[in-house]
């Protein structure tokens, strides 16, 4: 009779520990990001009369003239973002005069200074350089890691134009869950190079 009752009881005791390991055993789901809805690609042309070159920039982004840095008039009037509406993010361009101030030199010495700055929090850094043959060359700076500009770059002639850019996203880094829109935008600024010109 002992053995009979004690079995009976043992049913219910071995279900409840079954449930307890299956509860033990769920784990939450991975956090979801929204998914995100990518314009079709086109372009139309940028001829600023305040700059001294052309390119074909994103149909779907909006020119931004800067006339204050820090308060201040920036040293060219042209200084200009591409915003991105959509995507909350901005190509930051500044334009330097080659001249006895700002030699060739000194300009190519800060973009690299500048993209190096981030080498502390970037995994990889991969230098490009570039020459076209309408007297357009650079480097392009690509880097990966939880850094705050994933891409930059210049342009020049090396004699009176000199060009900076730098891509940033107005949100917190998550490279992750910004790679899609990092890679997005940089099929764009590889067409705003190949497209690029000088005016004069």
């Amino acid at each position: 009779m002992k053995s009979k009752l004690s079995g009976y009881h043992a049913v219910p005791i071995l279900c409840l520990l079954m449930a307890c390991q299956n509860n033990q055993m769920s784990v939450p789901k991975p956090r979801a990001f929204p998914r995100i809805e990518f314009p079709e690609k086109e372009y139309v042309l940028f001829n600023q009369d305040y700059c001294h070159f052309t390119f074909e920039r994103p149909i779907y982004t909006e020119v931004e003239q800067d006339t204050l840095f820090f308060n201040e008039k920036p040293i060219d009037p042209c200084w200009f973002n591409l915003y991105y509406p959509d995507f909350n993010c901005r190509i930051y361009c500044s334009y330097y005069p080659i001249n006895a101030q700002n030699p060739f030199a000194k300009l190519n010495k800060d973009a690299f200074n500048l993209a190096m700055e981030h080498n502390k929090k970037a995994t990889y850094i991969d230098e490009v350089k570039f020459e076209k043959p309408n007297g357009v060359s650079g480097f392009i700076f690509n880097l990966e890691g939880p850094v705050a500009t994933p891409f930059q770059f210049y342009m020049t002639d090396s004699t009176s134009h000199f060009l900076r850019g730098a891509l940033y996203f107005n949100t917190q880094i998550r490279p992750d869950s910004l790679k899609p829109l990092y890679e997005y935008v940089k099929v764009d600024i590889s067409h705003m190079i190949n497209t690029f010109e000088w005016s004069d």
